[in-house]
Protein backbone atom coordinates (compact mmCIF):
# COMPACT_ATOMS: atom_id res chain seq x y z
CA UNK A 1 0.00 0.00 0.00
CA UNK A 2 1.28 3.44 -1.06
CA UNK A 3 1.54 5.57 2.01
CA UNK A 4 2.65 8.78 0.50
CA UNK A 5 -0.77 10.22 0.48
CA UNK A 6 -1.21 9.99 4.03
CA UNK A 7 1.83 11.83 4.70
CA UNK A 8 0.97 14.55 2.01
CA UNK A 9 -2.74 14.95 3.88
CA UNK A 10 -0.72 15.21 7.59
CA UNK A 11 1.55 18.02 6.00
CA UNK A 12 -0.68 20.29 5.52
CA UNK A 13 -2.11 20.10 9.58
CA UNK A 14 1.34 18.97 11.20
CA UNK A 15 4.97 20.72 11.20
CA UNK A 16 6.45 17.23 11.77
CA UNK A 17 4.80 14.29 10.68
CA UNK A 18 7.24 11.31 11.70
CA UNK A 19 7.95 8.06 9.32
CA UNK A 20 8.66 5.31 12.07
CA UNK A 21 12.12 3.56 11.05
CA UNK A 22 12.58 6.25 8.20
CA UNK A 23 12.78 9.78 9.33
CA UNK A 24 10.79 12.73 9.53
CA UNK A 25 9.38 14.79 7.68
CA UNK A 26 9.44 19.03 8.89
CA UNK A 27 7.67 22.28 7.54
CA UNK A 28 8.45 25.39 7.97
CA UNK A 29 6.82 28.78 7.22
CA UNK A 30 7.96 31.18 4.30
CA UNK A 31 7.05 34.53 3.64
CA UNK A 32 5.61 35.75 -0.08
CA UNK A 33 8.86 37.08 -1.94
CA UNK A 34 9.30 39.07 -5.05
CA UNK A 35 12.51 37.51 -7.28
CA UNK A 36 13.63 41.16 -8.54
CA UNK A 37 15.83 39.35 -11.34
CA UNK A 38 12.70 37.56 -13.25
CA UNK A 39 9.90 40.16 -11.93
CA UNK A 40 8.11 36.97 -10.40
CA UNK A 41 6.00 37.32 -7.54
CA UNK A 42 5.67 34.03 -5.26
CA UNK A 43 3.18 33.48 -2.66
CA UNK A 44 3.90 32.34 1.37
CA UNK A 45 4.53 28.83 1.37
CA UNK A 46 5.59 25.94 4.13
CA UNK A 47 9.17 24.64 3.22
CA UNK A 48 9.55 20.56 3.62
CA UNK A 49 12.35 19.40 5.12
CA UNK A 50 13.98 16.22 6.52
CA UNK A 51 15.35 14.89 9.46
CA UNK A 52 16.96 11.04 9.06
CA UNK A 53 17.47 11.18 12.96
CA UNK A 54 14.00 11.26 14.03
CA UNK A 55 12.43 7.67 13.74
CA UNK A 56 10.28 6.55 17.01
CA UNK A 57 6.58 5.82 16.21
CA UNK A 58 4.66 8.94 17.51
CA UNK A 59 1.51 7.23 16.62
CA UNK A 60 0.54 10.25 14.52
CA UNK A 61 0.85 8.84 10.50
CA UNK A 62 -0.39 5.17 11.78
CA UNK A 63 -3.22 6.55 13.43
CA UNK A 64 -4.25 8.58 10.41
CA UNK A 65 -4.10 5.25 8.35
CA UNK A 66 -6.25 3.37 10.24
CA UNK A 67 -8.96 5.98 10.41
CA UNK A 68 -8.37 6.27 6.55
CA UNK A 69 -8.69 2.81 5.64
CA UNK A 70 -10.62 1.50 8.45
CA UNK A 71 -8.31 -0.64 9.92
CA UNK A 72 -6.63 -1.49 13.33
CA UNK A 73 -3.97 0.40 14.59
CA UNK A 74 -1.43 -2.34 14.22
CA UNK A 75 -2.64 -3.63 11.14
CA UNK A 76 -1.47 0.06 9.96
CA UNK A 77 1.81 0.15 11.64
CA UNK A 78 2.64 -3.22 9.74
CA UNK A 79 1.90 -1.25 6.60
CA UNK A 80 4.32 1.29 7.10
CA UNK A 81 6.89 -0.71 7.57
CA UNK A 82 6.74 -2.73 4.73
CA UNK A 83 6.55 0.87 2.88
CA UNK A 84 9.91 1.46 4.83
CA UNK A 85 11.24 -1.81 3.81
CA UNK A 86 10.74 -1.29 0.15
CA UNK A 87 12.20 2.31 0.44
CA UNK A 88 15.45 1.12 2.23
CA UNK A 89 16.03 -1.32 -0.47
CA UNK A 90 15.25 0.62 -3.72
CA UNK A 91 17.81 3.21 -1.96
CA UNK A 92 20.46 0.40 -1.79
CA UNK A 93 19.88 -1.01 -4.91
CA UNK A 94 18.70 2.11 -7.27
CA UNK A 95 20.14 5.07 -5.07
CA UNK A 96 17.12 6.73 -5.17
CA UNK A 97 13.42 6.70 -4.21
CA UNK A 98 10.33 8.84 -5.16
CA UNK A 99 7.35 9.74 -3.02
CA UNK A 100 4.68 11.12 -5.24
CA UNK A 101 3.88 15.26 -3.98
CA UNK A 102 6.40 14.86 -1.34
CA UNK A 103 9.94 14.88 -2.93
CA UNK A 104 12.79 12.05 -3.70
CA UNK A 105 15.62 10.44 -1.67
CA UNK A 106 19.43 9.86 -3.07
CA UNK A 107 22.39 8.36 -1.57
CA UNK A 108 25.38 10.79 -1.75
CA UNK A 109 28.98 9.28 -2.27
CA UNK A 110 28.80 9.12 1.90
CA UNK A 111 26.07 6.89 1.73
CA UNK A 112 23.88 9.83 2.81
CA UNK A 113 20.38 10.00 2.79
CA UNK A 114 19.71 13.73 0.81
CA UNK A 115 15.65 14.80 0.50
CA UNK A 116 15.15 17.01 -2.99
CA UNK A 117 11.34 18.19 -1.33
CA UNK A 118 8.54 18.96 -4.79
CA UNK A 119 8.13 22.35 -5.43
CA UNK A 120 5.06 22.34 -7.05
CA UNK A 121 2.91 21.94 -3.80
CA UNK A 122 2.44 24.39 -1.46
CA UNK A 123 1.22 22.99 2.10
CA UNK A 124 0.05 25.98 3.27
CA UNK A 125 -3.66 26.00 3.66
CA UNK A 126 -4.04 29.57 4.17
CA UNK A 127 -2.39 29.93 0.65
CA UNK A 128 -4.88 27.75 -1.50
CA UNK A 129 -5.39 28.96 -4.93
CA UNK A 130 -2.49 31.27 -5.01
CA UNK A 131 0.28 30.92 -7.77
CA UNK A 132 3.58 32.62 -8.46
CA UNK A 133 2.93 35.46 -11.61
CA UNK A 134 5.46 37.37 -13.16
CA UNK A 135 4.98 41.36 -13.59
CA UNK A 136 6.64 43.13 -16.71
CA UNK A 137 9.14 45.89 -15.35
CA UNK A 138 8.17 49.52 -14.99
CA UNK A 139 9.78 51.68 -16.98
CA UNK A 140 9.74 55.10 -15.34
CA UNK A 141 12.65 56.96 -17.30
CA UNK A 142 11.11 56.94 -20.53
CA UNK A 143 7.58 58.46 -19.25
CA UNK A 144 9.79 61.41 -17.26
CA UNK A 145 11.36 61.95 -20.96
CA UNK A 146 8.11 62.13 -22.60
CA UNK A 147 6.86 64.34 -19.88
CA UNK A 148 10.10 67.12 -20.06
CA UNK A 149 9.39 67.32 -23.94
CA UNK A 150 6.30 67.82 -23.47
CA UNK A 151 7.24 70.43 -20.77
CA UNK A 152 9.25 72.01 -23.34
CA UNK A 153 6.91 71.92 -26.25
CA UNK A 154 4.14 73.30 -24.24
CA UNK A 155 5.37 75.78 -21.56
CA UNK A 156 3.30 76.93 -19.04
CA UNK A 157 1.06 80.60 -19.46
CA UNK A 158 1.14 82.36 -16.39
CA UNK A 159 -2.03 84.70 -16.58
CA UNK A 160 -1.86 87.90 -14.50
CA UNK A 161 -4.01 88.16 -11.53
CA UNK A 162 -7.18 90.24 -11.94
CA UNK A 163 -6.70 93.20 -8.89
CA UNK A 164 -9.50 94.18 -7.08
CA UNK A 165 -11.35 96.88 -8.19
CA UNK A 166 -10.60 99.83 -5.87
CA UNK A 167 -11.63 102.89 -7.27
CA UNK A 168 -12.62 104.69 -4.40
CA UNK A 169 -8.68 105.09 -3.50
CA UNK A 170 -8.10 106.70 -7.04
CA UNK A 171 -10.69 109.36 -5.45
CA UNK A 172 -8.83 109.74 -2.21
CA UNK A 173 -5.56 109.95 -3.70
CA UNK A 174 -7.17 112.76 -5.60
CA UNK A 175 -8.53 114.32 -3.16
CA UNK A 176 -5.59 114.13 -0.53
CA UNK A 177 -3.65 116.05 -3.53
CA UNK A 178 -6.60 118.80 -4.13
CA UNK A 179 -6.06 119.27 -0.19
CA UNK A 180 -2.59 119.66 -0.80
CA UNK A 181 -3.26 122.89 -2.88
CA UNK A 182 -6.07 124.49 -0.24
CA UNK A 183 -3.33 125.05 2.67
CA UNK A 184 -4.99 124.59 6.59
CA UNK A 185 -8.95 124.22 5.84
CA UNK A 186 -8.18 121.75 3.60
CA UNK A 187 -6.37 119.72 5.77
CA UNK A 188 -8.45 119.42 8.58
CA UNK A 189 -11.31 118.28 5.52
CA UNK A 190 -8.44 115.40 4.64
CA UNK A 191 -8.43 114.36 8.12
CA UNK A 192 -12.57 113.90 8.30
CA UNK A 193 -12.49 112.31 5.31
CA UNK A 194 -9.38 109.75 6.86
CA UNK A 195 -11.87 109.15 9.80
CA UNK A 196 -14.39 108.46 7.23
CA UNK A 197 -12.34 105.95 5.25
CA UNK A 198 -11.21 103.96 8.75
CA UNK A 199 -14.39 103.81 9.57
CA UNK A 200 -16.08 102.23 6.17
CA UNK A 201 -12.99 99.99 6.36
CA UNK A 202 -13.90 98.59 9.65
CA UNK A 203 -17.45 98.00 8.34
CA UNK A 204 -15.93 96.24 5.05
CA UNK A 205 -13.95 94.03 7.78
CA UNK A 206 -16.92 93.44 10.20
CA UNK A 207 -19.31 91.99 7.39
CA UNK A 208 -16.84 89.62 6.19
CA UNK A 209 -15.81 88.77 10.45
CA UNK A 210 -19.69 87.99 10.41
CA UNK A 211 -19.62 85.09 7.45
CA UNK A 212 -16.74 83.59 9.00
CA UNK A 213 -18.13 83.80 12.30
CA UNK A 214 -21.33 81.20 10.66
CA UNK A 215 -19.00 78.67 10.12
CA UNK A 216 -16.84 78.79 13.12
CA UNK A 217 -18.19 77.14 16.54
CA UNK A 218 -17.52 79.08 20.20
CA UNK A 219 -14.54 77.69 21.74
CA UNK A 220 -14.84 76.76 25.54
CA UNK A 221 -11.18 77.04 27.06
CA UNK A 222 -11.84 74.14 30.03
CA UNK A 223 -15.08 72.73 31.26
CA UNK A 224 -18.19 74.03 28.95
CA UNK A 225 -18.96 71.73 25.64
CA UNK A 226 -18.51 73.80 22.51
CA UNK A 227 -21.95 76.06 21.79
CA UNK A 228 -23.35 76.77 19.02
CA UNK A 229 -21.84 79.51 16.68
CA UNK A 230 -22.79 83.25 17.78
CA UNK A 231 -22.18 86.51 16.57
CA UNK A 232 -21.13 88.40 19.43
CA UNK A 233 -21.38 92.31 20.64
CA UNK A 234 -18.80 93.63 22.50
CA UNK A 235 -20.25 95.87 25.57
CA UNK A 236 -18.17 98.46 27.07
CA UNK A 237 -15.11 97.98 25.27
CA UNK A 238 -12.69 100.50 23.67
CA UNK A 239 -13.21 101.93 20.65
CA UNK A 240 -9.84 102.27 19.44
CA UNK A 241 -9.44 98.46 19.95
CA UNK A 242 -12.08 96.68 18.14
CA UNK A 243 -10.79 93.93 17.55
CA UNK A 244 -10.28 90.73 19.72
CA UNK A 245 -9.01 87.53 19.98
CA UNK A 246 -11.54 84.82 21.80
CA UNK A 247 -10.38 82.61 24.29
CA UNK A 248 -13.85 81.13 25.06
CA UNK A 249 -17.43 81.66 25.56
CA UNK A 250 -18.98 80.41 28.66
CA UNK A 251 -22.70 79.64 30.19
CA UNK A 252 -21.43 79.66 33.57
CA UNK A 253 -19.59 82.98 34.61
CA UNK A 254 -17.85 81.09 37.26
CA UNK A 255 -16.20 79.21 34.61
CA UNK A 256 -15.15 82.40 32.89
CA UNK A 257 -13.48 83.52 35.59
CA UNK A 258 -10.82 80.67 35.61
CA UNK A 259 -10.51 80.71 32.23
CA UNK A 260 -9.44 84.84 33.03
CA UNK A 261 -7.21 84.04 35.78
CA UNK A 262 -5.74 80.98 33.93
CA UNK A 263 -5.00 83.25 31.15
CA UNK A 264 -3.22 86.42 33.61
CA UNK A 265 -1.37 83.19 34.84
CA UNK A 266 0.12 82.53 31.60
CA UNK A 267 0.88 85.98 31.17
CA UNK A 268 -1.77 86.95 28.64
CA UNK A 269 -4.02 90.83 28.45
CA UNK A 270 -6.47 88.78 29.10
CA UNK A 271 -10.17 90.66 29.31
CA UNK A 272 -13.34 89.39 30.93
CA UNK A 273 -16.94 90.75 28.85
CA UNK A 274 -20.13 90.93 30.25
CA UNK A 275 -22.74 88.48 29.51
CA UNK A 276 -23.93 89.50 26.33
CA UNK A 277 -27.54 88.47 24.82
CA UNK A 278 -26.88 85.09 24.12
CA UNK A 279 -26.30 84.61 28.12
CA UNK A 280 -23.12 83.87 27.44
CA UNK A 281 -19.75 85.22 29.31
CA UNK A 282 -16.68 85.90 26.81
CA UNK A 283 -13.33 85.78 27.78
CA UNK A 284 -10.69 87.35 25.35
CA UNK A 285 -6.58 86.54 25.52
CA UNK A 286 -6.46 90.48 24.46
CA UNK A 287 -8.02 93.28 21.90
CA UNK A 288 -6.15 95.28 19.45
CA UNK A 289 -6.53 98.26 17.14
CA UNK A 290 -6.43 97.17 13.65
CA UNK A 291 -6.88 93.77 12.09
CA UNK A 292 -3.96 92.81 11.11
CA UNK A 293 -2.49 92.62 14.59
CA UNK A 294 -5.32 90.55 15.74
CA UNK A 295 -5.02 88.26 13.18
CA UNK A 296 -0.98 87.77 13.59
CA UNK A 297 -2.23 87.25 17.73
CA UNK A 298 -4.34 84.56 16.72
CA UNK A 299 -2.50 82.87 14.89
CA UNK A 300 0.19 82.58 17.53
CA UNK A 301 -2.47 81.70 19.95
CA UNK A 302 -3.63 78.93 18.14
CA UNK A 303 0.10 77.34 17.33
CA UNK A 304 1.02 78.24 20.95
CA UNK A 305 -1.85 77.91 23.31
CA UNK A 306 -5.02 77.06 22.00
CA UNK A 307 -6.10 76.12 18.76
CA UNK A 308 -9.32 76.89 19.20
CA UNK A 309 -8.99 80.29 19.54
CA UNK A 310 -10.68 83.12 16.90
CA UNK A 311 -11.27 86.59 16.03
CA UNK A 312 -14.23 88.74 17.21
CA UNK A 313 -14.96 92.24 15.46
CA UNK A 314 -16.82 94.58 17.31
CA UNK A 315 -20.14 95.64 15.93
CA UNK A 316 -20.07 99.44 15.08
CA UNK A 317 -22.92 101.81 16.96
Amino acid sequence: MKIEQYISQLLYRYQCVTVPGFGAFLTDYQSAKIDEKTHSFYPPKKIISFNPYIKNNDGLLASHLAHEEKITYDVAVNIIQTEVSSWLKMLQELGQVNLKNIGGFILNTERNIVFSPIDQVNFLKESFGLSSFGSPLVKREVYKEEVEILEEKAPIAITPEKRANNSWLKYAAIFVLSVGVTGGIGFKLYKNYEEKIAQETLLVEKNVQQKVNAKIQEATFFIDNPLPSVTLTVPNSDVNTPYHVVAGAFRIEENAEKAYQTLLRLGFKAKRISKNKHGLYPVLYGSYPNYAEAYKAMKDIQKLDNKDAWLLIEELK
